[in-house]
């Protein structure tokens, strides 16, 4: 075997998304499993190179750790040509210019969503990267979420008939900050920092619909703020201005309509923090994180609304769970390191890659036409995208 060190240059990795999931779980899971394995007698090991404003939380990151490299001056980083990938895990407001720098510097890349503050940024994104002949990626997670992998065999399988309509629920109470710390950061509600439940999510519903169930065509959704005031990390309060929840409804390719809710204000009812009931003609399943559970046609039971008399029998015990009997149920162990891997081989193996800037773009132009779409009042169609 051939150990081949791969430096990556990962900003913003102080934050709590891009240090548990990307570093802690993605990128030192891999160091702690001997590294990635190519299948050509290669191993590829990733250096990772810490980089951040904050030059005391990057150095207690590094000791924790155990790691060498870290750096205040991202700049430096990107000159350096040792450093072969540009990872941004930074807030939204700050991603663009960076992402250009390491386009210019020649670096491939690698990005959490959204990959900019507006459609024609992402689009400029994408065509500097393609100009650049750099390879480039965006995180699109939940498409590796067991759940949702046991409903794509399903999709795939037939299992549905024709797909009729999708419910989802995201969400959960995130506390205001005064009497409980809160657990997201303040800058999430303030929309003059790039906040908002919108921006965060609806990239996120983008790809999800996509790749199950067809592209979107049309969305029509409306956003509140319905906690105003907040508590910061220093427990001072600040206005809200962001939308901490949307209501949205997608009509998809074929037909499909699908309804996603969204809050960072609501209290969870529900197996699982996102759920996705999808039904058909022939079946409906119910997947959230790592479970599935369905219903056949053969085994739908018939209700007949009388509220006269109570129910006599539980309704989810009439469905039956999808078994963890593939490799995606038993072994899964992390749906961020398995996309690491998937980029990683896309860089340095040729191997396939599709969830790329343009995919990206797709899910910053859902949106910018989901707040338009609130601020108006109507629905809006979605236009498809090119480079």
């Amino acid at each position: 075997m051939t150990r081949k060190t791969v430096r990556i240059a990962m900003n913003g990795v102080t934050g709590r998304m891009g240090h548990r999931q990307h570093l802690v779980r993605s990128i030192l899971a891999l160091r702690a499993q001997g590294g990635l394995d190519l299948g050509d007698g290669t191993v590829l090991w990733p250096e990772p190179v810490l980089v951040g404003r904050r030059e005391h939380a990057l150095r207690a990151l590094a000791e924790q750790h155990g790691l060498e490299h870290f750096s205040t001056d991202l700049d430096a980083v990107l000159a350096d040509p040792g450093v072969d990938i540009y990872f941004d895990a930074q807030v939204t407001s700050a991603r663009e210019d960076a992402l250009k720098k390491a386009i210019a510097a020649g670096k491939h890349l690698y990005t959490e969503k959204p990959t900019a503050t507006g459609l024609d940024a992402a689009l400029g994104l994408a065509r500097l990267a393609r100009d650049a002949g750099v390879k480039h990626g965006v995180v699109q997670d939940k498409l590796f979420l067991p759940g949702l992998l046991k409903l794509k065999r399903l999709i795939d399988g037939g299992f549905f008939g024709r797909v009729l309509s999708v419910r989802g629920e995201f969400g959960y109470w995130v506390f205001e900050g005064d009497w409980q710390p809160a657990q997201r950061p303040s800058w999430n509600y303030r929309a003059e920092d790039g906040g908002g439940i919108v921006v965060d999510m609806f990239p996120h519903w983008e790809y999800v619909l996509h790749e199950l169930f067809g592209r979107v065509r049309t969305v029509q959704a409306l956003t509140a703020t319905h906690i105003p005031q907040r508590w910061d990390e220093r427990g001072k309060p600040y206005d809200a201005t962001a939308d901490d929840a949307a209501y949205g409804v997608f009509e998809l390719d074929g037909g499909v309509i699908a309804q996603i809710n969204s809050s960072w204000a609501v209290r969870v009812h529900r197996d699982e923090l996102v759920e996705f009931q999808v039904d058909g003609t022939e079946g409906s399943a119910v997947a959230g994180l790592r479970d599935c559970r369905v219903q056949h046609r053969s085994a739908t039971p018939k209700p007949v609304w009388n509220p006269d008399l109570p129910t006599t029998h539980s309704f989810r015990d009439q469905w039956q769970e999808v078994p963890d009997n593939t490799e995606f149920d038993t072994g899964f162990d992390n749906g961020f390191k398995a996309q690491w891997e998937l980029f990683l081989k896309h860089v340095y193996a040729d191997a396939p890659y599709r969830w790329d800037l343009l995919a990206g773009a797709r899910g910053v132009q859902l949106a910018e036409l989901g707040l338009r779409s609130s601020a108006e009042g109507r629905r809006l169609d979605v236009p498809e995208i090119e480079l």
